[in-house]
């Protein structure tokens, strides 16, 4: 059974610095895209960041230069180094992998992890 499983959410004051984690574990042959959502009460689901399997790395305007996403020397782990953060971060953050193709769109992915919670106070 394929599972993807998230880590490493909890409450930061502004300014401060979360890395999430995100396992992808079973049968999985490959794994074309890796992506972070998030979803704020009351607001939409919206695409953090997501690596392909090319390569290809892509940040939302809004976390550009504060987020990193990366590809752990473990197969099929990734994580997300969020770095000054601020009250309009706080989200529960998704992560979501696609094993056919490199389409990264939230409706494009596969399958879902269940969400870590990410708090900023100011």
């Amino acid at each position: 059974q394929v599972r993807v499983v998230e880590s490493g959410g909890g409450s930061v004051q502004a300014g401060g610095s979360l890395r999430l984690s995100c396992a992808a574990s079973g049968l999985i042959r490959e794994v074309y895209c890796m992506s972070w959502f998030r979803q704020a009460p009351g607001k939409e689901r919206e695409g953090v960041a997501s690596v392909q399997s090319d390569g290809t790395i892509n940040y939302a305007d809004s976390v550009k230069g504060r987020f990193t996403i990366s590809e752990e020397n473990t197969e099929n782990i990734m994580s997300l180094q969020m770095n000054s953060l601020k009250p309009e971060d706080t989200a529960m953050y998704y992560c979501a992998i696609n094993i056919f193709s490199q389409h990264c769109a939230s409706a494009s992915m596969d399958l879902w992890g269940k969400g870590t919670l990410v708090t900023v106070f100011s």
